[in-house]
């Protein structure tokens, strides 16, 4: 079975219409034909045997010339008298068809006497010599006596009808399915997210009523996200403000006690890990904002991200292919590449980068020759506030929220992150974009 909808509807349209068309065709030529086929049969055996009575014992030229004159103007046949002539052993090679066999099968009843049948002649020509005690009487005429035209024009209408009939639906069933392909080509932007703004519920009832639904829905998800980044915009804010106060007490306290200043230093360490910690939780809750998607170089991002990990003196190793241009979102995903660098460049001392296209989907790898992590906690890594370190140190292990928003950046775009085992004998991070 064809696995879209239009060819799937198309083919419960035309399959009952051929098997329709099929067993009315096979009924109606079966009897049809044959009741053609017995009259015309009937009607040049007639023929046949009414020349041979007018013909019977007439040894007259004029009169046989007459006989012939008759027979051409109102039975279309041409009469030949052999005189002493007779009919060879061999018969000529018999025509098939069924008109033929019940042409020969009312000689059989009504002729009574030896003959030959052949309508293999030249120019659809057909002849019957029929044996006499006098000689042979060879009758010719035509093919054409045994065929119906009209027979024909059925089949040609049910044809001409099946046709149309087929034409309409394909049409049809095009406006149906196209409603459908907007439907899901909007779905697929939306998962990707862009913005959906030029789908207009169109088609059946049913297509309609999910067109309406899924606008909708992208309405109440678009205000939500507004919603959700207003407030923690405003949460944000009102936490940095006490923590502003608290930094700026610190220092004076430095000032005030320099004989303290030791303790006051590791508090400002804990006030800016604190500080950190909040952005990471401000960024996982916020996700990708209000940022629009827009036509960007990926590989450009990559060479910003890697320099700045460069510029902290981590040795990386960069090969990408260029250009690897497409709809993103440049902010979400520099930080989506920044959090997977920077976890590869905290476990490894050597990392390798590599980006290419591939079809409509682009890849880029980063692998490290760290610990590496074990196959059954590679997805529990992607899960907010999960670590491996046991000890859950932030100042060791982060806050658990990197590679949490990297795949939420990247399924935001569609993609996703798979880790694996690397070439360099530590972890493969792939993040998977499409185009």
């Amino acid at each position: 079975m064809p696995r879209g909808l239009f060819w799937r509807a198309f083919l419960i349209m035309l399959i009952p219409l051929i098997l329709v068309q099929a067993t009315v065709v096979y009924i109606f030529f079966e009897r049809h034909w044959d009741t053609v086929s017995n009259q015309l049969a009937l009607d040049v055996s007639g023929d046949v045997l009414s020349i041979m009575r007018m013909s019977e014992g007439v040894t007259d030229p004029a009169e046989r010339a007459r006989i012939d004159e008759i027979a051409q103007r109102e039975m279309q046949f041409g009469v030949v008298f052999e005189d002493g002539a007779v009919l060879p052993d061999e018969a000529p090679r018999q025509s098939s068809g069924i008109s033929y066999e019940m042409l020969r099968r009312q000689l059989d009843q009504r002729i009574g006497a030896p003959y030959h049948l052949d309508s293999t002649l030249p120019d659809k020509g057909m002849t019957i010599r029929v044996e006499r005690a006098d000689g042979v009487l060879t009758l010719l005429t035509t093919t054409r006596r045994m065929r119906e035209s009209t027979t024909v024009l059925p089949f040609l209408w049910m044809a001409g009808m099946a046709i149309l009939v087929t034409t309409i639906a394909v049409m049809f069933l095009r406006n149906q399915v196209r409603p459908i392909r907007r439907l899901a080509a909007a779905a697929d932007a939306l998962g990707k997210g862009r913005p959906v703004t030029d789908l207009k519920p169109s088609g059946a009832s049913e297509v309609r009523l999910a067109g309406a639904a899924f606008l909708e829905m992208q309405g109440r998800i678009q205000r939500q996200i507004a919603q959700r980044t207003e407030m923690l915009a405003g949460v944000s804010h009102d936490l940095r403000t006490p923590l502003t106060r608290v930094r700026l007490q610190l220092a004076m306290l430095a000032d005030a006690h320099p004989a303290s200043r030791a303790e006051i230093g590791e508090s400002e360490q804990d006030l800016q890990l604190m500080e950190h910690m909040i952005d990471e939780y401000m960024a996982f809750a916020r996700g990708q904002g209000g940022e629009a998607p827009v036509s960007t170089d990926l590989a450009e991002i990559i060479d910003d991200v890697t320099a700045d990990a460069r510029d902290k003196g981590s040795p990386i190793t960069l090969e990408v292919e260029r250009p690897l241009v497409m709809a993103l979102r440049p902010n979400a995903i520099r930080r989506c590449l920044t959090n997977l660098v920077e976890n590869a460049v905290h476990h490894g001392a050597q990392v390798a980068i590599s980006a290419v296209r591939r079809d409509d989907v682009v890849s880029v790898a980063i692998e490290d020759d760290g610990p590496g992590i074990p196959e059954d906690q590679r997805e529990e890594v992607f899960k907010p506030f999960f670590r491996l370190d046991d000890a859950r140190n932030p100042r060791t292990g982060g806050a658990g929220l990197g590679l949490a928003i990297a795949r939420d950046v990247a399924r935001g775009h569609g993609g996703d992150i798979r880790m694996s085992g690397g070439s360099l004998g530590g972890l493969r991070a792939e993040l998977r974009l499409p185009v």
